[in-house]
């Protein structure tokens, strides 16, 4: 098997169109440093999915990517560069989009000659992208669909549908996260593999050291902690769930983290609430040490339907219990999680969860075979089967 993955992704120039470089690390991140060892990457900051308002935060994300376009492309880790383009995040439009083409094209060939890339590989993990790629030169086209991002409640246009399809129909592989993500996209190409998502086993496992020590601003807190850290967004979290919670375990402690750009206040107006930001990606097995249990609070609907949440392999790295609600992509870990089928068998599963509370190394080594160096090597595989190279 080696033998036949010599020269696979190895040697290669590389774009990868993706989230902004500074937000939580996803499996695009895991994905491209391990890229990095043997190849140099172009990561691209995400333009958008939707047209902004005149929000607070709109404002402030426009500030921040006018800062990062006026940055020269710059080396953030060996073989990995970050350039922040500017476009306008309209897809509905036939003359943006072809504004966007010719924007995108020449920010994008300008970073490209700076670094002497030639022939690249295009990795798509957002299909705004589809705007340029296949305008760049590339040799091959790679779209990691992580997402139902069609579902999203603030993508609001059929232009983005319309950019996937093209997307999905030009890609040389589609590779996705879930199940369900194959059987839609299998539509548009029958070149599509399933690689799921893996997991740092062993720095989550430093949840379990003796030596880590949990952070202050939970170390005290009453028991049980009930934690949760990833982004809280309209789509993402359920909030009435988090408040029956909170209101059901009103002796113990609910701990947030993350970043958050809904409204939370049905849940922070009980006492044992603590919304505690977001935190470096570094700490967060020092507090799963701290939580008695872990939650993946996801909502039900198109989008958590079709997501595979990476927070959960984390948790069970850490060797927390789990309780979710029901995601496909949760139910195939089996019984190392408890799902629950609505927000009072959620409470039910708390209260059996709890009945083993806090990191232990059975539930920890469950996840050692779930590395996200494996699923690089699925993906090599999956590449070199279909002459991606």
């Amino acid at each position: 098997m080696a033998d036949e993955l010599n020269g696979v992704l190895e040697g290669r120039d590389v774009l990868c169109f993706g989230h902004d470089w500074t937000g939580d690390p996803l499996s695009k991140t895991h994905l491209m440093r391990l890229t990095a060892r043997a190849n140099r990457v172009l990561w691209i900051n995400s333009i958008g999915y939707r047209k902004p308002t005149a929000s607070a935060r709109d404002m402030k994300r426009i500030a921040d990517k006018l800062k990062k376009f006026t940055e020269r492309v710059k080396e953030v880790e060996p073989n990995i560069f970050v350039m922040g383009p500017l476009a306008i995040p309209v897809y509905d439009s036939p003359i943006v989009q072809k504004v966007n083409r010719e924007l995108l094209r020449l920010q994008i060939l300008a970073a490209m000659k700076s670094l002497k890339f030639k022939r690249p590989l295009s990795f798509v993990f957002n299909p705004t992208g589809s705007v340029v790629t296949g305008d760049l030169g590339e040799d091959k086209i790679v779209y990691y669909c992580v997402d139902e991002f069609t579902a999203y409640s603030d993508a609001g246009t059929r232009g983005l549908v319309d950019l996937e399809e093209r997307l999905l129909k030009k890609a040389d592989l589609v590779v996705v996260s879930a199940e369900s993500l194959r059987k839609t996209k299998s539509k548009f190409n029958q070149k599509i593999e399933l690689v799921r998502h893996g997991v740092q086993w062993s720095k989550f496992r430093k949840a379990l050291d003796p030596d880590t020590k949990i952070p202050d601003d939970i170390a005290a807190l009453p028991k049980p902690v009930i934690g949760y850290f990833g982004l809280m967004a309209d789509d993402w979290i359920d909030i009435p769930m988090l408040s029956k919670i909170a209101q059901r375990f009103s002796h113990g402690t609910l701990v947030l983290l993350g970043k958050v750009t809904t409204d939370m206040s049905e849940v922070t107006r009980h006492p044992n609430v603590k919304l505690l930001g977001r935190k470096p990606f570094e700490e967060l097995p020092a507090y799963c040490k701290g939580f008695d249990v872990a939650l993946n609070a996801f909502p039900i609907n198109d989008v958590t339907l079709n997501a595979n949440p990476l927070k959960v392999r984390e948790y069970l790295a850490a060797g927390l219990p789990v309780v979710s609600s029901r995601i496909p992509e949760v139910e195939v870990l089996g019984d190392l999680v408890h799902i629950g089928d609505d927000h009072d068998d959620i409470l039910q599963k708390l209260d059996a969860a709890l009945k083993d509370p806090g990191p232990t190394h059975a539930r920890s080594d469950a996840m050692k075979n779930e590395s996200w160096e494996g699923r690089f090597e699925e993906l090599r595989r999956h590449m070199a089967r279909h002459g991606v190279a």
